[in-house]
């Protein structure tokens, strides 16, 4: 049974072997690989006529919906996912934006898509999204001219074992298949206002890569060419290793700097305009109230989960082994994040909840209303 579960902040699903009901808004079918102007939403360039999405997480699902939205109304969507309750929201959610289309497996997605998008947590879920031989991907009976992207974030390794067998599903075609990774940066906020920055695994120069950078930028501001296959995850795992560490040591200064008398939001505010000065900081603080609007202001619910971070820190450590580079903080933050992640009281919440795993205080919040 295919686990196609929804990345990159989600909890994971657990697949049934159950059938799913169709949930189609739209009757459904076959489609050859064909381009239009994009004249109905003022696009300077041409897009792919149907697309497919599989993942439909916490990331994947605010992606698809901005996707859905500014891609022509007649263009076709297909999704997929094992949790059939997001798959109902996500129909109904989209309702008047365009066609949206419910499959039943990843291989009915690639057999009606043109453009297909993968969103999962691990590269186990990758592979099995991708290589099961009765409901991956590449079961599809012919992936000639298909552009494949996953955006999970996993080990390299893994990414170009997919790449390779994207390649070989149709080696005698005029028009082989294509894979990208293109793993994301922005967290739900990001992807929920459509302000996520893509890493992408290829050169400027690849003929895909305007495509590549007009779909993206329907869910992003800033879109990266970083050289070729992997180098989209190895971009991923450096930042996401600095960003856990900056998390982390802001999360102690702050600790540090208010069990010496400092008021939480002066300490930061002087933070920001000294040599210390980092996003973490001045945007999402890990003191709750230094930044209102902040999941780390919200009870650390929503954001990245900290049980990802251990993940894509443990993902950046391994990579690091490999190519020999060496890394000074990564076995402390990895023990950090591994430790919280396990604790009751931090685990499932946002990353920064690492402060609270330190100890450190938490000033009362007032949480404003939606009416407010």
């Amino acid at each position: 049974m295919l686990h196609a579960f929804s990345q990159d902040e989600e909890q994971s699903h657990h697949a049934t072997s159950q059938p799913r009901t169709s949930h189609t808004r739209t009757a459904v079918s076959a489609e050859q690989v064909d381009f239009y102007p994009l004249s109905s939403r003022d696009m300077s360039h041409t897009v792919p006529k149907s697309f497919g999405w599989v993942g439909l997480g916490a990331m994947g699902y605010p992606m698809a919906i901005q996707l859905r939205r500014k891609i022509p109304t007649t263009s076709k969507l297909f999704i997929f996912d094992i949790d059939d309750v997001v798959l109902r929201r996500f129909v109904e959610e989209t309702k008047g934006e365009g066609l949206v289309n419910v499959m039943q497996s990843a291989r009915e997605v690639a057999e009606k898509s043109e453009f297909i998008i993968s969103i999962v947590p691990e590269g186990p879920h990758v592979r099995a999204v991708y290589l099961d031989p009765r409901v991956g991907l590449l079961a599809a009976p012919d992936t000639s001219g298909k552009l494949f992207v996953d955006c999970s974030t996993i080990d390299p390794a893994t990414s170009l074992a997919i790449g390779r067998a994207v390649s070989s599903s149709a080696p005698s075609s005029d028009t082989p298949p294509k894979f990208y990774d293109a793993p994301v940066s922005g967290g739900t906020a990001g992807a929920s206002k459509a302000v996520l920055t893509f890493m992408v695994g290829t050169t400027t120069t690849d003929p895909n890569f305007p495509l590549l950078k007009e779909v993206f930028s329907f869910m992003g501001t800033s879109i990266h060419a970083l050289g070729g296959p992997s180098l989209g995850l190895a971009a991923k795992l450096s930042n996401n290793y600095l960003s856990g560490m900056i998390a982390l040591a802001t999360s102690e200064a702050m600790n540090l700097g208010m069990r010496l008398g400092l008021d939480p939001k002066v300490l930061s505010d002087c933070i920001a305009t000294s040599s210390g000065a980092s996003w973490v900081n001045s945007t999402a603080n890990p003191v709750p109230g230094v930044c209102p609007d902040a999941v780390t202001s919200k009870g650390y619910k929503g954001g990245f989960k900290v049980q990802l971070m251990k993940k894509d820190i443990k993902l950046a450590i391994d990579a690091a082994g490999q190519v020999d580079a060496k890394l000074v903080l990564g076995d402390a933050g990895l023990s950090a994040y591994s430790a919280a992640a396990d604790d009751p009281n931090c685990r499932d919440r946002d990353s920064r909840v690492v402060y609270r795993w330190l100890g450190g205080v938490e000033p009362p919040v007032v949480e404003m209303s939606e009416s407010s």
